[in-house]
């Protein structure tokens, strides 16, 4: 096995291991439903496994993993980096994505990643999407993701936070998508073993962060209109992954799962 083909193995183990953290987690937090799971296969080779919960707290909460492989179109080969060294990709990665019950509660989004073509690199993030903005809340998710950015870099935060800014942000009706947090792409410090620790703590920390969010606010009351509110907001989270989101294009031009793809879209929705 060569050195690349090993940091796949070991890449594609954790997020494997990260996605069963995060299961046994929020069934805990539920109480009552379990996570059903899903088996795909890629058009090119491999798949992925969907996991798929809908309970008392979360109204849906998807928790997807993949590791596939193939070669790009000619078409869209140079929208991603390295493919002008090779056309072919290996990708293997978790995405998260949890939509609430309570509009008290903020939707999450989560991903790691990691990509090779004629180049490897880590990617992905995790952003905070509140319907009633608490800044007490806002304050404790930044503060806890500069803590694991600043473990291994300090540099991370204030440059993950500014590509978050950026990318999550609806240009078409000029609004951010949420509160932020941090997003990064094409991360190679030439130093693997670094890198990766770096996804690790990020997967664990944002667990804990979420699970912290989650319990504190769970068994608040909420009202009818605060939960016409959250569907508005959750219209604004269609628009974005549909129009804007890289993620989706991705999956879907590489012959992703389209059910997969759109795990992401809330169980229900509305547009005033």
């Amino acid at each position: 096995m060569t050195d690349l083909e090993n940091k796949k193995e070991i890449a594609s183990s954790w997020f494997k291991k990260l996605r069963d953290m995060f299961c046994e987690t929020f069934e805990k937090i539920d109480g009552e439903a379990k996570f059903t799971r899903k088996k795909w296969d890629h058009k090119g080779s491999g798949g992925g496994e969907i996991s798929l919960l809908k309970g008392k707290v979360f109204e849906k909460v998807g928790v997807n993993i993949s590791t596939v492989s193939g070669e790009f179109s000619e078409d869209f080969r140079n929208q991603v980096k390295g493919t002008e060294k090779s056309s072919k990709y290996w990708a293997s990665g978790i995405s998260l994505v949890a939509h609430m019950r309570s509009p008290k509660i903020p939707a999450f989004h989560f991903n790691t990643r990691f990509l090779s073509t004629g180049e490897n690199w880590f990617g992905g993030g995790t952003d905070m999407t509140p319907t009633i903005t608490d800044d007490d809340e806002t304050k404790y998710f930044h503060s806890k993701l500069k803590e694991v950015c600043d473990l291994t870099d300090e540099s991370y935060y204030k440059d993950f936070k500014k590509n978050c800014d950026e990318y999550f942000y609806l240009q078409h009706r000029q609004e951010p998508r949420g509160v932020g947090g941090i997003f990064f792409d094409h991360l190679n410090t030439g130093e693997w073993e670094k890198d990766f620790s770096f996804i690790q703590d990020l997967g664990k920390s944002t667990l804990k962060i979420i699970e912290n969010i989650i319990s504190k606010k769970k068994n608040l009351d909420w009202n009818d209109e605060e939960k016409e509110e959250q569907l508005i907001k959750r219209g604004r989270y269609v628009e974005f992954n549909l129009i804007w989101d890289r993620g989706t294009l991705f999956g879907l031009e590489t012959g992703g799962s389209t059910e997969a793809i759109l795990m992401s879209m809330p169980p229900s929705a509305k547009w005033n």
